[in-house]
Formats: structure tokens, sequence, C-alpha cells
């Protein structure tokens, strides 16, 4: 009989994982973090000048997307897995002060982190959030742009993901993320063991099924592209990227 993947495991390991990755920048993770990682990915040094240091050192996004999520002045965004909020203050300065950002995050060690960030930096149009990716705290048509970057491949629950942020969008707004996907379909045993879905291989979801969740809640897939910059450093990671073609990607969509 085939294992069932454990998911209170899996948030268990994702939570100590990120934990770590709030207090402990410094140490070795299975993932690249930091400010080379963000400039080599697309996010531009001026941007990056304006956020605080802190968040940046905490970044372990997978890609760059804000160009796809075309970010107007006044614009309501949230981003899912927020972190230590290096994301939500990048939308923060693209929306202005007309503008709102929020960042959602299941860690509270993150969440605190960004928040104490937030306070010192005096970013006025920014709030942080406690919740699940699978079930957004969040009012219908709420936001106008929905943004993420490297968490949807870590939720055991992915059709949910993109219903939730179907129904917190506004009519035509956008969806704009990067996340860790497979060319191939991983095996029954990578995708039920919870220690690989928490080094962001066992989550990644073949691309013709990844796009078909996307689509199914009513959003059309208008760029999908490689990120051929990000590299995965842990040799199990490597070993998922040459049998399954386990690669970064920044894709684009609109609410219909």
């Amino acid at each position: 009989m085939t294992e069932m993947l454990d998911v209170e495991k899996l948030e268990r390991e994702v939570k100590a994982v990120y934990r770590d990755v709030a207090q402990t920048p410094d140490e070795e993770y299975h993932f690249e973090m930091g400010r080379p990682l963000a400039e080599r990915l697309g996010y531009s040094a001026a941007d990056l000048d304006r956020v605080p240091t802190e968040a940046i050192d905490s970044f372990a996004g997978v890609g760059y997307h804000f160009d796809l999520a075309t970010l107007q002045e006044g614009d309501a965004v949230l981003d899912l897995g927020c972190g230590s909020g290096m994301d939500v203050f990048v939308a923060a300065l693209h929306v202005g002060d007309s503008g709102r950002v929020t960042g959602l995050d299941m860690t509270d060690e993150q969440l605190e982190k960004a928040r104490e960030l937030r306070d010192a930096a005096g970013f006025e149009n920014v709030a942080f959030e406690q919740g699940y990716v699978e079930d957004l705290p969040f009012e219908d048509e709420s936001f106008d742009v929905v943004v993420s970057n490297g968490v949807i491949n870590l939720s055991a629950e992915k059709d949910r993901v993109f219903a939730e942020i179907s129904r917190v969008l506004r009519s035509d707004g956008r969806l704009a993320l990067s996340d860790i996907i497979s060319e191939r379909r991983l095996s029954e045993g990578i995708k039920n063991d919870a220690d690989l879905w928490a080094a962001c291989i066992g989550g990644a979801e073949q691309i013709d099924d990844y796009t078909e969740l996307i689509e199914t809640p009513g959003f059309e897939i208008t760029e999908v592209r490689d990120n051929t910059e990000y590299e995965f450093t842990s040799d199990q990671a490597q070993s998922a990227c040459q049998k399954y073609g386990v690669k970064s990607i920044s894709l684009g969509a609109r609410k219909r």
C-alpha cells in the first residue's frame, strides 16, 4: 500500500526550516539566500537599497516576477508566504502611499521579524498577517494583485491555494509567482516524503498539472518562463533536477 504524505509533519518541518531562516540566515540551508541571489534572479539594486537589509538576508525566493505583476500606484497587493518581508517591501515601493501590501505567513518568527523591520523602516502601507495559503483570512475580491515566491510548491493542496487566490482577487486581477515545478511527474515515494517536500522537491508539480491547477478556478496564463539563474544547492535537489527536470519558473496570469 502506498504511504500517504504526513501533512502535519510537513507543516512542522516547513515551519522549523523557515523559523531558522528568520533567526539565523547565516547558517547553511538546502537553498541559497540573501542579496546576491536576489540580484542574480533579477531584483534591481535600486529597489534592494530601499528595503530593510535584514529582510534581504532572509530572502529565500526562487525567481523574479514583479515585471509580470505590473504593479500600479494604488494597487492592493497580497504576498503569499511572505517570510521576513522582502517582496512585501519591494511591492510597497511600487504601489506608493495610496496602495497597500499585505504579507501572509504561517511562521510566527518570520512575522515577528517582518513586523519589527516594517516598524523600524517606517513602511506605513504594509501589514503582516498570520495564516495559511489554503485558507486565506481575507474577504472576497480584496486585492488587485497576488504574488508568491517559492511557496506554493510547499502546499499539499495546491488546488485550494489557487481557488483561494481567485476568490480574493478582483475581476481582472493579476497573479505573478515564482515556484518550483518538474518537467516529469515525481515518483510516489518522493511525493509522500515530508522531508523532501520541506526541501522544496517533493511538492514540485509537473508543469502541465501545475498550469491546469491555475486555469481551473478561472485564470488565463499570460507568461511562463524558466529561471535559469536559480540553482539548487543540496545533492538531493540536484539529483531530482537531473532525473525529473525539477526547476524554477516564473508565471504571470490574469483572472478572467
